[in-house]
């Protein structure tokens, strides 16, 4: 007889997910093929040369269905740009050993004049590298990488656009660009592709309706600020699967602010690094559902799985699949954050977790779990269902507010806590092994000097 939580972890899995069949993507054929003129060491002699203005052109006069081709010549191996626009239905493909950088000229990528590289108390000061604005079935493909220089100083300055970001923990925001933001982008594709040492988020894609993350490295040392992986918010039917995500920041966060929702999203077979976890929030005014994380491994991360809000940005989540997830190495491995940045309990957008299912997740070594409701009549409600502690004497469990059922014999921890429940079915399981779920980064990990 199977255990009596089985069928409600399955249905609560074909439910919370990408409501598209995704199937891996093929680039284009070529409209266009340019070849670089430049080598790494020219672009760190000066800036003499920009390419922004014959990739612009190739774009705009690609056909729909069609690819824009950067790649080597001879020795040349590189391209150098300002923030360029990308165009419906066209790809943008950086070829195999060729490298996209992106310029340390703040003024390229000004939103309001002479802005960008400085520290403002709004911030957004900065156009991308890459901008996408109601642009449908574009993509930006390849075996080559893109750049955005997070650590080389902003020309004009004596300090890069890391050096920035630290300096505004001391208050305002850093007005760093962004490798790609994605507004109103429709069956949007990213494939293949490494990204790498954004001055900001790498990937931020909102209010869209289809959205592929294909075998794309993300690399960025684990002290650069702010550098998120990929931020899919207010948008449906998003899928990000065999990637490698190496960074500073969230590994992946899914925003869910007003007006939303944010919903249908499948993250699978993927593995992270270093960073801060595999995020939902802390924007949820707008409500976060039907997310499933699968097969994914954390290595070496501050945080492991988390939902992070607070009485200011907070919503509903709920319907939330957690299923094979093997944690290592990780402070935080699962974190239920109800007061994220301690931001108090005086707001009116109060945060609620429910339905949150985790099953076959194994935490190797120790840290510290933080299963966190808002209050009593917004508790965390929560399902563990073979959920092991390799050594659970190295684990700490913060709870308050919660519902807490537990399953298979496996799950061997018993919270305790201010207003917690727990309620144990006795049912039995199989731990999950993590056989083969650890596998090194490809590649050079990126560090910041």
């Amino acid at each position: 007889m199977k255990p009596i939580l089985l069928l409600p972890l399955l249905a609560a899995a074909l439910c919370a997910q990408d409501t598209r069949h995704v199937t891996e993507p093929s680039i284009p054929p070529a409209c266009a093929t340019l070849d670089a003129q430049l080598t790494f060491e020219a672009i760190n002699a000066g800036e003499n040369i920009l390419d922004t203005e014959r990739i612009q052109k190739a774009m705009d006069s690609c056909g729909q269905g069609k690819a824009v081709v950067l790649k080597i010549s001879g020795a040349n191996n590189a391209f150098l740009t300002g923030p360029l626009q990308l165009r419906a239905g066209v790809t943008l493909v950086v070829d195999q050993g060729a490298t996209l950088f992106a310029s340390r000229n703040p003024r390229l990528y000004d939103t309001t004049p002479g802005v960008c590289g400085t520290i403002t108390q709004k911030g957004h000061g900065c156009k991308a590298m890459l901008n996408g604005e109601g642009v449908s079935g574009a993509g930006v493909m390849g075996d080559g990488t893109i750049d955005g220089r997070g650590g080389a100083k902003i020309m004009g300055q004596n300090i890069t656009w890391w050096d920035l970001a630290e300096q505004a923990r001391k208050g305002g925001t850093q007005n760093n660009p962004r490798i790609l933001i994605l507004d109103h982008c429709d069956n949007f594709t990213l494939y293949r592709i490494t990204l790498k040492d954004s001055p900001n988020f790498h990937v931020s894609y909102n209010f869209g309706n289809g959205f592929t993350v294909w075998g794309v490295k993300i690399n960025c040392p684990h002290n650069a600020r702010n550098t998120d992986g990929i931020d899919p918010g207010n948008s449906r039917n998003v899928t990000i699967t065999h990637c490698f995500i190496h960074t500073g920041d969230d590994h992946v966060a899914l925003k869910a602010g007003l007006p939303g929702p944010t919903t249908q999203m499948t993250i699978v077979h993927n593995h992270f690094y270093t960073g801060h976890g595999m995020s939902i929030g802390s924007e949820t005014a707008g409500g976060a559902s039907a997310i499933l994380v699968s097969d994914l491994s954390i290595d070496g991360a501050d945080n492991g799985l988390r939902i992070k809000s607070n009485s200011y940005k907070g919503g509903v989540v709920k319907d939330i699949v957690y299923d094979r997830v093997c944690i290592r190495d990780t402070r935080n491995p699962i974190y239920m954050d109800s007061d994220y940045e301690h931001g108090g309990r005086d707001g009116k957008l109060l945060p609620q977790f429910t339905g949150i299912v985790l099953n076959n997740v194994r935490i190797l070594d120790g840290g510290k779990l933080t299963l966190q409701g808002f209050d009593a009549a917004h508790k965390l409600a929560m399902t563990f269902f073979n959920v092991t502690l390799a050594d659970p004497a190295r684990i700490k469990v913060l709870a308050e507010h919660a519902d807490l059922k537990l399953g298979g014999g496996s799950t061997d921890f018993h919270p305790t806590g201010d207003d917690v429940h727990v309620t144990d079915n006795k049912s039995k399981g199989n731990a999950n092994a993590c056989e083969g779920m650890f596998v090194p980064f490809p590649g050079k990990i990126s560090v910041k000097e």
